[in-house]
């Protein structure tokens, strides 16, 4: 006992308990599915790589909802060197952030977003910054008509644009690609206060590295860069991303300075203008509306804001020619409720209810966005496992919209999942497409707009068939993935209708 007392008084005997008791402490509380803390269960990690090896790296979602087989709706993997919880299907989604919406909204310091925003914008801030820019962004956007009739004429009148395009082709093929220019033009109507002409060189360099900038993110390089950050001297794709996102910065910047030099400051005709008021009106105070975070928002929606519309809407076209019988059926329905041959309004879709199902379906089936990281902002019990501020959490958003538990045929076309059995439409709340709570999609009811019209204009317009010699049963419907899950390059044919 007096040596066991003597040990005890010696600094470095004491000391070394310490760590000792800290790596078992650590050890225990890292451990699956036994954790003194009772950290959510999952699969054993591997020395440095963790558990990198069960990832097919263009499918992370899929590999998840694998996993989530065995350990649950709430389990931990470890990427490369870092511990993440994941939620899949919808109850546990729901849970996390409707229930515990402040507590999971933060946004974990994802290395490529950080190197590219450095904590600034709308999408990959979190804090005060966030909520003020967030905040100050859906305000702007309504007042520049979002969700508005006036927006409503500006879609109406990019659809014929859209129309002489497809027209132009002269009943011959054309690249699906080719859709995402009228959904385009639509936001940065509503960035840069004017649409471009389909040629102009702005415009056809915007798209252009909007395009170069999505495929490198979801590129597999790029995810063993944001796992092992300091291997980023090695990768060439990081390097690559940050020099066209700063070709995207010039013309931003372009902008930026032609509305400071606008005499009228009243007239705010663009989210820039907007932006650039709000930090003049701030000038003699600290404002969080500096240049740097300007440049990150506007960034922010050039990037998220036209990739998501206009690749879902590539999507109902490829899907509509995969399924022609779907397609006639909509048809059908247009016309049936729009017999006088007048264009459709978005107060229609309340009359159109196997359009707005298949609308729908085409969201939910296609998984555009799978998941994007949160982070806790404090320390939380959640399901009886205790989550550390700071743990980045994926709401998994592909095992919601492919629940077995809320869709009757998940991995199937089917429109039958919005309908109930007078073919009347019915919402479903695990249509989660443009997630929920803190961090919803600030532009979700201006997408739901753009893709409602735009796609009602187009069936009543054209019948759209896969191109000469090509089967309906031939066309590709497996996902390209970059940083959405957007459909692999094919042609189009349109098909004027009487």
């Amino acid at each position: 006992m007096n040596l066991f007392i003597r040990l005890l008084s010696d600094p470095v005997v004491v000391f070394l308990l310490g760590v000792l008791a800290f790596w078992v402490l650590r050890h225990f509380s890292t451990q699956s599915g036994r954790s003194i803390f009772k950290l959510p269960p999952g699969p054993q990690p591997l020395p440095l790589i963790g558990n990198l090896h069960l990832l097919d790296w263009r499918r992370q979602d899929k590999s998840l909802m694998k996993i989530s087989e065995k350990y649950g709706p709430v389990f931990t993997v470890q990427f490369g060197l870092k511990k993440m919880v994941v939620l899949t299907g919808y109850e546990a989604v729901k849970e996390a952030l409707v229930n515990f919406a402040d507590e999971f909204a933060d946004r974990p310091p994802i290395p490529i977003f950080y190197q590219i925003q450095h904590g600034h914008g709308i999408f990959f801030s979190s804090g005060e910054l966030w909520k003020t820019t967030r905040k100050f962004t859906i305000s702007s956007m309504h007042k520049l008509g979002m969700g508005k009739h006036s927006m409503e004429e500006k879609i109406i009148e990019e659809f014929h644009c859209l129309v002489e395009l497809l027209e132009s082709f002269k009943g011959e093929p054309f690249r699906l690609k080719l859709f995402n220019k009228a959904p385009t033009n639509v936001t940065f109507t509503l960035l840069f206060g004017e649409r471009f002409d389909y040629q102009d060189p702005t415009f056809v360099t915007l798209l252009r590295l909007i395009d170069e900038i999505m495929v490198l993110l979801g590129s597999p390089i790029l995810q063993l860069f944001n796992f092992y950050p300091f291997l980023g001297f090695l990768l060439k794709s990081p390097k690559m991303i940050l020099v066209k996102i700063e070709e995207v910065r010039v013309i931003l910047r372009h902008y930026m300075k032609m509305s400071r030099q606008q005499t009228d400051r009243g007239n705010v005709q663009s989210y820039i203008d907007a932006l650039i008021q709000k930090q003049e009106a701030e000038m003699n105070k600290e404002t969080l509306f500096h240049d740097a975070n300007i440049v990150a928002s506007v960034l922010d929606l050039v990037m998220a804001g036209t990739e998501t519309t206009s690749t879902t809407l590539q999507w109902a076209i490829l899907l509509m020619m995969k399924y022609p019988k779907i397609q006639a059926k909509v048809q059908e329905e247009i016309g049936q409720v729009l017999s006088s041959g007048r264009l459709p309004r978005y107060e229609d879709h309340k009359d159109l209810p196997f359009t707005n199902a298949v609308i729908h379906e085409i969201q939910r089936f296609v998984t555009l966005l799978p998941h994007v990281p949160h982070c806790l902002s404090v320390d939380i019990h959640f399901r009886d496992f205790f989550l550390p501020k700071g743990t980045p959490v994926i709401p998994l958003l592909t095992s919601v919209l492919l629940d077995k538990s809320q869709w009757e045929t998940p991995n199937v076309f089917n429109p039958n999942h919005f309908l109930d059995a007078e073919g009347n439409f019915v919402k479903k709340e695990a249509f989660l497409p443009f997630s929920t709570g803190r961090r919803v999609c600030v532009g979700e009811s201006l997408a739901k707009m753009e893709l409602f019209l735009f796609f009602t204009s187009l069936l009543q317009r054209f019948t759209f068939q896969p191109p000469p010699g090509t089967r309906h049963s031939d066309l590709d419907i497996t996902p390209e993935a970059t940083f959405t899950m957007r459909p692999q390059p094919q042609l189009a044919h349109a098909v004027p209708r009487a």
